[in-house]
């Protein structure tokens, strides 16, 4: 299904009980762990053993609607990402952040810290925050157009990178008989000065073992584009079909070239959402039931209602018409839809050569072919 030395990626996003809003009052919801860490873990342990290269954690500041039938509650995304980073290993780590409200300092330092205790397997996902109810949370400024948010995304995600090199690879010595634990030549003022913020670092934690842990960017806009073609090692991408699919991952990489860059470094992974059943009727039913529970919204893209072939038919349809390096599989219902994909469908993906038969280790940059970037600040960089 996939090119010879171009294996299929493969993500899952999760959060509360899956994407549809009725989810927590299926029977075999787990309501009392949406907010304990070993649900989270036992997921993330499920993607794991299907050897998937990521797991995305949602997140958002938007406040609970108000309307009884919807969860209102959300955790920390990169909290829950580090409590399960020491005990899950083999696939990485992606939680979405929001920059609209947070400083570059604070997010470099997280998703740093991260990075460090996964052993490399950190990623960050950039989001923003658009709605004066979200603005009213922190009460420090008001909702800004969707231009101006991406604007100030890209700033942030230059002064995080810089933050990230602030340190050499070498400036920790811990040279116990002189006293020296930091090398001071070896650490470096940022100074960057842009529209929406000043930040003079350095930043007060160590270089990561991936140097810059991978930047996920959301291309659901046309000035996300821009800030994903500029910045993001892996673009996430929705479509309502997959020939639509295929013209956004051109996009993607038309826009990335005019930014200046090789298109084949970036990654684009293609959400599909999912809700699997024996049979197609079977799943169609239980997609009823979500409903009659609680009415949800359409299907953001891609939404397969069906079997575990027919979903595994449907990824090799998004390899072969070249629409994407990849799928982000996003369960309507969680914890069943995640054990429906990695029971049902990645061996098929496996056994149709789509996959490798042994998941990949290393480095959540190694993962994806991407190199660890030499510190801009070593002499060799410098020279």
């Amino acid at each position: 299904m996939s090119s010879p030395g171009t294996p299929l990626h493969l993500a899952v996003e999760i959060g509360g009980a899956g994407r549809h809003p009725g989810a927590w009052r299926l029977p075999d919801a787990d309501v009392p762990g949406l907010v304990d860490a070993e649900h989270h873990v036992r997921l993330v342990e499920t993607a794991a053993r299907g050897g998937l290269d990521l797991v995305a954690f949602r997140d958002s500041f938007v406040p609970p609607s108000g309307d009884p039938d919807e969860l209102g509650d959300s955790l920390d995304a990169v909290a829950i990402a580090a409590r399960v980073a020491p005990v899950v290993p083999g696939i990485g780590l992606v939680p979405a952040v929001t920059v609209t409200h947070t400083e570059p300092f604070h997010v470099q330092k997280a998703i740093a810290t991260l990075d460090l205790v996964s052993s490399g397997r950190a990623g960050w996902e950039v989001a923003v925050s658009r709605t004066p109810e979200e603005a009213d949370l922190f009460g420090r400024r008001s909702a800004a157009p969707v231009s101006e948010l991406w604007l100030e995304a890209a700033e942030v995600i230059e002064a995080v990178r810089l933050l990230w090199d602030s340190w050499e690879d070498d400036a920790v010595i811990r040279d116990a008989v002189t006293g020296r634990y930091v090398d001071r030549d070896k650490l470096h003022y940022v100074d960057f000065e842009g529209e929406f913020f000043s930040v003079k670092g350095p930043s007060i934690t160590p270089r990561s073992p991936q140097g810059q842990p991978l930047v996920v960017v959301r291309a659901d806009d046309p000035e996300a584009l821009v800030v994903a073609a500029r910045h993001a090692d892996v673009v996430r991408i929705s479509a309502p079909g997959i020939a639509q699919a295929a013209t956004a991952r051109l996009d993607v990489q038309a826009a990335a070239a005019e930014a200046g860059r090789d298109p084949s470094g970036i990654s684009v992974l293609l959400d599909v959402e999912v809700l699997l059943g024996e049979t197609d009727a079977g799943a169609r039913d239980e997609l009823a039931r979500l409903e009659a529970l609680t009415p949800g919204p359409g299907p953001e893209g891609i939404r397969h209602v069906g079997t575990p072939e027919g979903l595994a038919a449907l990824v090799g349809e998004v390899v072969r018409a070249h629409a994407a390096d990849g799928v982000t599989f996003v369960p309507l219902a969680l914890p069943s839809g995640l054990d429906a994909i990695v029971d049902g469908v990645v061996p098929l993906l496996v056994g149709a050569g789509a996959r490798p038969g042994t998941p990949s280790s290393g480095t959540l940059r190694e993962r994806f072919g991407l190199r660890r970037p030499a510190n801009r600040h070593a002499p060799e960089v410098r020279a």
